[in-house]
Formats: C-alpha cells, structure tokens, sequence
C-alpha cells in the first residue's frame, strides 16, 4: 500500500493519518520535534526542519507522493526533488499562489477572477498612493508566511501606514497593499482535484472569525442563495484547474454588502474550514487529500445532515484546574452527539488545541435561523467548555443550585 510524506507535523498532518489509516496506507512526517501533534501518532516520522533540503529528500525517499500541511517549503527545494523524480502534490508551480499573496493575485487578476485591487509595496509612500487612490482604509499584508491574522494590517491612517510600512521593510518582509472590502459575511468554498484532473466541491460554508483567526464554522453557509453557491464552487473549481492544484483547497471569499464575490485568500491542503466535514460529509477533506494526491477517484462530498457547526476549542487565558480528560468525561456526559477532536498540544490563550463538531438533525434546514442558531450554540458551548471547564449557559456539571 501507497506512503505519503506530509511536511509538517501539526494537527492537520496528524488528522490525515487518521485517513489515511483507514485506508490501509502509511502517512510518514517530517516534522521539527518528536512532540509535534502528527509526530505523537505516527510510526512513521523524520525529524528535521521543512527548510532543509536534506531533510526533505530523506522524508521522500520511497514515498508515493510528498504533499503539505503548511505551504512554507522553499519553492526551489521542492523543484529540485521534482527534478529527482520525486512526485510533489501539489506541485510547486501551483503551491506557489499559496505561499506568495502578490503571485497570486497577479495570477488571479489574468485569470480575471474577482479580486480587491491591490499593489507591491516597495516604500511607505506606494500604501499613502494606494490609499488616495482607492480609498481608506487599506490592508498592508506581508506577501509570505502570515496566517491566522498574522502579517495583516488594517489601517484608515496614512501616518500609521507609513510607521508600519516602514518597521515591516526594515525587518526584510516583502509587503503589499489591498484595498479594505466591504463584506456582510466570509465564505469558505473546499474543493478538490486529483492530477487526472477530477474535480469535487463541499458545500460553500460561512466562516466567523475571532481576532483574526477562525472560531466557527457553518456548513453549508445558511441562506446562501443557490446562484452565488454554484458561482463560489464553480470558481473556486476553475482556479483549481487552472493553478493545476492537487489535493483539498480552500478558497477564503468575502461576500460583499453588494452581494458579489471577492477572493481573499488560497490554501493549498486541508484547512481549517473543512473540519466539519469529518462527521458532517461523506467524504472527510483528509480522506479526499489522500485520495487526490494519489490520483484515486475522489470521494462524494455531499453532506450528511442540512447543517453541520464546527466550533474551535481555543485556549483559555488560564488553562483550567479540571484536566482535559474530566472535561471530556462532563461533555460527554452532557452532550453525548458532540464529536470531539483533540489536537494533542499544550493550552495557550488563542491556540487551536482542537474543534467539536455538532451535526444538526435531519429535519432542519440552512434557511432555518432558529435551527442554525440551535446548532451553532450547541457547538460554541461545547467548545466553551473544554477550553474555559465553564458552561456558557451557568449550567453545574455537577448538579448543584
């Protein structure tokens, strides 16, 4: 049976393998430390760092396909191991977009998908241009490495713009600038694509972040028309296609107050909005990866429920008193449908140390707000809980007045 080398060893490495067990393969890591949450499940890993070229070649060797949890490889590595015959998915002329934001708006822009307007930041003084151009606010982002509201900037002052152009040159980080959207909502459009050029999509999904990073997600988006999620798939399908992608892609989409589409950002491997679809989809987004980078016919992606809500368990302030484990005996005792995904990391204010998913009953409906929400509170309490050990409603685990 086929081995897969992931690089990374985080939670989205370590969620593949649990595929990737079930389908009789082996899914060998490279990841920095033996303690890494991929790194703590699988027999298979190599240690060493995913800027190391040596340490790439020695996690391909004998491997099927070499594929990604993160898109922070050096392009020119994984061009040299293609040129050894090493089969790189997805390959790094299309990993690219992923990893530099100004490439892949340019490539966007050709392809004439919807995106803001945006320009490479060589001084202060182009963000300033920019602005009296196109309006303020603008968004200053870093074109490599930011994520989770990382290497964002948002301002409405040129004053501030130039100070932050400024400390970010100084620093060596390759900058541009974008034109601030007006959106009611963000959307997520999943798709997949293997090298025989198959192609599936999930449902568009609704994505609610929390300083800067995403807590819920809704799936499908309630009260998406049917136009706009048949245009959100069907582009997010054709820049699969044309970027040649392999494997799962997530296309992050404003919606607009105007009710038009604007691409905001690619991630070329399982991302964080496709979480529900472990317990809410036939077909998981890791399981589809696996499928895809080997070139197996993929999965159906049709859901199994109207709704499905996913809810990030995100550190407390304080990690509580009360264990993981009892937390969980509580949860479950209370919420027994709840399905829980534990990432195997310490707890940290912020950090993602897991998600639960809720999946809704079979009578419901995206169109229906009360049942949405019903769903949705389920989720964040359930979340709530296992990083605060409080109950988001005064509930006493315990039974206590």
């Amino acid at each position: 049976m086929p081995v897969v080398t992931m690089i990374g060893g985080g939670q989205l490495a370590r969620m593949t393998h649990q595929a990737a067990i079930e389908l009789g393969q082996t899914l060998r890591v490279l990841a920095g430390s033996i303690d890494e949450p991929a790194a703590q499940v699988s027999p298979d890993v190599v240690l060493g760092s995913h800027t190391d070229l040596a340490a790439l070649r020695k996690a391909a060797l004998g491997s099927n396909a070499l594929t990604f949890d993160h898109e922070h490889v050096p392009t020119e590595h994984l061009e040299v191991l293609v040129s050894e015959g090493v089969n790189v998915q997805p390959p790094p002329q299309a990993l690219v977009y992923a990893q530099d934001k100004l490439a892949m708006r340019r490539k966007l822009s050709e392809m004439g998908a919807p995106i803001p307007a945006f320009a490479e930041v060589t001084w202060a003084e182009d963000v300033v241009r920019f602005g009296a151009e196109h309006g303020w606010p603008v968004v200053i982002k870093a074109v490599r490495g930011g994520y989770d509201g990382r290497g964002v900037w948002i301002t409405d002052d040129s004053d501030e713009a130039e100070a932050i152009v400024t400390e970010q040159l100084d620093k060596g980080v390759e900058l541009m600038v974008e034109q601030a959207i007006d959106f009611t909502r963000e959307l997520s459009a999943m798709v997949a694509r293997s090298p025989f050029g198959q192609g599936a999509s999930w449902p568009i999904v609704e994505t609610v972040q929390l300083n800067g990073q995403c807590a819920v997600v809704l799936a499908p988006a309630p009260q998406l028309s049917k136009e706009l999620s048949a245009e959100a798939e069907q582009l997010a399908l054709r820049i699969a296609s044309e970027l040649g992608v392999v494997g799962s892609m997530a296309v992050e989409l404003f919606e607009t107050t105007a009710g038009t589409l604007i691409v905001n950002e690619l991630a070329m491997r399982p991302h964080n909005s496709g979480h529900w679809t472990q317990d809410g989809a036939r077909t998981s987004q890791f399981e589809q990866h696996l499928r895809a980078v080997l070139d197996y016919p993929l999965g159906d992606p049709s859901p199994i429920a109207p709704v499905t809500v996913m809810a990030n368990v995100l550190g407390a302030p304080e990690a509580p008193a009360m264990s993981m484990d009892e937390r969980l005996h509580h949860l479950f005792a209370r919420m027994p449908d709840a399905k829980v995904h534990l990432y195997g990391k310490g707890e940290r204010k912020d950090r993602k140390i897991g998600h639960v998913n809720v999946v809704g009953g079979a009578q419901g409906s995206p169109d229906d707000a009360a049942y949405v929400a019903a769903v949705r509170e389920r989720a964040e309490r359930a979340a709530h809980w296992l990083s605060h050990a409080e109950w988001t409603d005064g509930w006493d685990e315990h039974g206590r007045e």
